[in-house]
């Protein structure tokens, strides 16, 4: 039986951030993914990994991730990546959100920076108003930036079923990045790659067993 249903935020209940990524590159006549080119390498140790665990500043960050583009080819400051994280809110996914607090336990992990209003770094007040309504719902949520610690490391995922109360067995975890339900799948939870809202609706409707729509 299912006690908890955990969320990731950006890529679940908002659109993807990568989708603003590619436009960006377009623009700019950059190769497709070349931002996540970037932020794969040294994944740990970059300049995204260590603002997401706020061991840099935006100022030292906005410099860093400069210079690690430009050592691929292309200098991008780091404060245009910032700008193109909010995504838009998925209005399916919020609701599916409140079927599941109905019946289960809620939480939220989200890797993200000091940057923007709020865990869902907003850029506007009213974009920060609807994010903080829906984290509002959650039981307990887990902000990278503020735990020091981020996605893919296990402790996170084993601090949020502690904070809810609940064993990893008996919890769902939805995530857009395979490379965080990886963790997460080896430590007994059940997993959902969100890649559609309407692939990822089905698949919790079929781990959870009733309708979340």
């Amino acid at each position: 039986m299912v006690e908890a249903v955990i969320w990731d935020f950006g890529g679940v209940l908002t659109s993807s951030p990568f989708e603003a990524f590619n436009r960006y590159e377009a623009e700019r006549g950059l190769a497709r993914d070349f931002i996540r080119s970037i932020n794969a390498t040294n994944p740990d140790t970059n300049a995204w990994a260590l603002f997401e665990r706020s061991e840099c500043s935006l100022d030292e960050f906005d410099r860093l991730f400069a210079e690690e583009s430009e050592a691929k080819g292309a200098r991008i400051p780091g404060r245009d990546i910032i700008e193109l994280l909010s995504g838009d809110i998925r209005p399916e996914m919020v609701t599916a959100l409140k079927r599941c607090k109905e019946r289960a336990k809620v939480g939220c992990i989200t890797n993200n920076v000091s940057a923007g209003t709020g865990a869902g770094m907003a850029r506007s007040s009213e974009k920060a108003a609807a994010v903080q309504e829906i984290m509002s719902l959650f039981d307990h949520v887990i902000e990278s930036s503020k735990a020091g610690i981020r996605k893919p490391d296990p402790r996170i995922y084993a601090m949020a079923c502690e904070a809810l109360g609940v064993s990893a067995a008996a919890s769902v975890y939805l995530d857009d990045l395979g490379i965080n339900l990886k963790p997460a799948r080896a430590l007994g939870m059940t997993t959902i790659k969100v890649m559609t809202p309407e692939q990822a609706l089905r698949d919790l409707e079929a781990a959870v067993g009733f309708s979340v729509t």
